[in-house]
């Protein structure tokens, strides 16, 4: 592992327990939300407006990225964080699209 890269589990790893657990949080449902409207873009972690302490944000970046909701990349001068569309959708097709959209609902 180089120093830009963290751990993410492989898509053939990927469990809907841990994705659901992830997504029960809704600071972290917020983020997905976000991240869904543009999956191919990149998004710097410091971005999100989440109303919550810098440990809180750490944890809640660590545990979409242990699921395997997100892939994160550190640059160094900042973390990066981008939806890992595709694999969800190969693995548990139209689960964030219904997620994203239930949660709208609400609002």
């Amino acid at each position: 592992m180089t120093g830009g890269e963290l751990e993410h589990p492989r898509v053939e790893e990927l469990d809907v327990g841990p994705v659901l657990l992830a997504l029960a949080d809704g600071n972290r449902r917020r983020v997905v939300a976000e991240l869904a409207e543009r999956p191919d873009e990149e998004r710097l972690c410091a971005s999100f407006d989440l109303p919550v302490s810098k440990s809180s944000r750490t944890r809640h970046w660590r545990v979409l990225r242990e699921a395997g909701l997100v892939y994160q990349r550190d640059a160094g001068n900042g973390l990066y964080m981008r939806l890992r569309k595709e694999d969800l959708e190969r693995r548990f097709p139209g689960l964030i699209q219904a997620v994203v959209a239930a949660d709208q609902g609400r609002g």
